[in-house]
């Protein structure tokens, strides 16, 4: 640490810990403006229960905790592999990339009971869902960095006549570390959240079996008790693994990291041949894997569902269509509430990252309190907003809209910091108005990182309204897929899967579109980055 972190370090301390005490005090007082409304526990109540219950509670955040960690290992050194296989073979990146995003996409209330079938009694689904959740959110900042390091570093070690091995270790390692710390950072909550809803499928431990069961019986004080543990420990392994990569590494790149997109080349036509065709592909691996892994395990087709077995059930079943209405219904009830949500999330980010740009006094204490805040798993804020807002509609965009708001603040407030320097200084040399050097010089600057959160945001949207309709509305594809699971209706419960997944990848897709025409009008010159 430098002498001039050193002298900041009290500073930024202190005003840690005054954001920590003005929410304490504010959530104490909103707890006792809807004291005997079964909405709110505050911090007093909360504090007594985790006193009467710590021997509980400890037991099953031990559980937790434990899946967790095998989860961030496996899903961590998956995601390592995937991004050495691209290092190595540099022309299969973009289909790489393109089937480990709809892996990503696929949905964790759906495939937690399938992997329950699959495994049985134990922590497997857990684990497999924890590492299912943050092999993405690491393979694509290490994407970024393998590729990061300088063109001249490379020149040295040729002029030292080393080889590949030597320019793999000592260039692409040692640029990639800051990118991989980074990823890391943002994996080790998403391994908590996987965990936790692993065990709403049928486990018997752990801190998600008691979020159901205090749900179930309304007891308020549990839910914001749990709620709290599990927000806490998220939050500390956040900070740890930033600790950590602080020490290690020379420099820090953005929390929130996905690739900007490829310069646009060629004519219109042969671009969006070249796109038909990654799409074909993606989808022929993805069918093929899907085949090959049931088969090989030799898994049950009543609960193991082959492609064969869904366009069966959807397209030639004598009441295919009754089954592609009902999957419909679902869809759109979830397609209405998700991208309200979804909206309302990323532009009340990045319109506070704009207004703390404006009034940078107030982003020292904003800042870490939101860093912290993005860390909490959904699936402890979801039924706490469900007691606050009810059951209906205006909870459910809520959930999806605290989902998206901080990672779009935390991405927009660090893009807002990219404008260049001698920009800003020409410009308040010509007296140019706080608002002027926003517009022409801050927010070209910040679109980047604002798409890079808008893309990311599109499963986590998906995850929170499939949850908040799991736990909540009794409506939508997420409602539809607990239903199918207690039933066991297995080839709606996979129709729904491939339904959600091939939205969520296509919402990616589109938000990426978007982000090519934004920025070729607005800000070409990242596009050539």
């Amino acid at each position: 640490m430098t002498a001039l972190a050193r002298e900041q370090w009290p500073a930024a301390m202190g005003r840690v810990l005054a954001s920590v005490a003005f929410v304490l005090v504010l959530w104490h007082l909103a707890a006792l403006s809807v004291a005997g409304s079964y909405m709110l526990a505050g911090p007093v109540a909360v504090a007594q229960y985790l006193l009467e219950n710590s021997s509980l509670i400890w037991r099953a955040l031990v559980v937790t905790a434990q899946n967790a960690a095998w989860g961030f290992m496996a899903g961590n050194l998956a995601a390592i592999g995937l991004a050495l296989i691209v290092v190595m073979i540099p022309q299969s990146r973009m289909l790489v990339a393109s089937v480990a995003l709809v892996v990503f996409c696929l949905p964790l209330v759906a495939t937690g009971p399938v992997l329950r079938v699959l495994y049985g009694p134990g922590p497997g689904p857990q684990i497999t869902l924890a590492a299912l959740s943050v092999y993405y959110t690491t393979f694509i900042p290490l994407l970024v960095g393998l590729r990061a390091a300088p063109g001249n570093w490379f020149d040295m070690i040729r002029l030292y006549g080393r080889g590949a091995w030597s320019t793999f270790v000592h260039v692409r390692v040692m640029a990639a570390m800051p990118y991989l710390m980074a990823g890391l950072q943002v994996a080790a909550p998403a391994a908590f959240l996987g965990a936790m809803v692993g065990e709403f499928t049928g486990a018997e431990r752990g801190l998600g079996v008691l979020t159901l069961r205090a749900l179930r019986a309304l007891d308020v004080e549990a839910t914001w008790s749990i709620a709290l543990v599990a927000a806490s420990v998220s939050m500390l392994a956040y900070w740890a693994i930033g600790w950590l990569a602080d020490r290690i590494t020379p420099s820090r790149p953005e929390i929130l990291l996905a690739t900007t997109p490829a310069p646009v080349r060629g004519p219109m036509a042969l671009r969006a041949l070249r796109a038909l065709a990654l799409g074909l592909a993606t989808t022929v691996i993805v069918v093929a894997l899907w085949w090959l892994v049931m088969e090989a395990f030799a898994l049950n087709r009543f609960f193991a569902k082959r492609p064969d077995d869904l366009w069966h059930y959807l397209v030639t079943a004598p009441n295919a269509a009754a089954h592609r209405a009902a999957l419909w219904t679902a869809s759109t009830a979830t397609l209405v509430q998700v991208v309200p949500g979804y909206l309302a999330g990323l532009f009340l980010g990045a319109g506070l990252a704009l207004l703390l740009a404006l009034v940078p006094m107030l982003a020292g204490g904003v800042l870490p309190v939101a860093i912290a805040l993005r860390s909490v798993p959904i699936v402890t804020t979801a039924p706490l907003i469900v007691l606050a807002l009810g059951r209906g509609a205006v909870g459910t965009i809520t959930i999806v809209a605290v989902m998206t708001f901080f990672p779009a603040l935390v991405a927009c407030i660090q893009g807002l910091r990219q404008a260049p320097g001698q920009v800003l200084d020409l410009m308040r040399l010509y007296a140019t108005n706080p608002l002027a050097r926003l517009w022409h010089a801050q927010i070209p600057a910040m679109l980047p990182a604002f798409f890079a959160a808008a893309r990311l945001s599109v499963p986590a949207a998906i995850l929170a309204v499939t949850v908040a309709e799991w736990l909540a509305t009794g409506r939508g594809l997420g409602a539809l897929m607990a239903m199918t699971a207690s039933t066991s209706d297995y080839n709606l419960l996979w129709s729904a899967i491939v339904v959600v997944a091939v939205g969520a990848a296509l919402g990616y897709g589109l938000v990426g579109l978007i982000e090519r025409v934004v920025l070729a009008r607005v800000a070409p010159e990242q596009l050539r980055r």
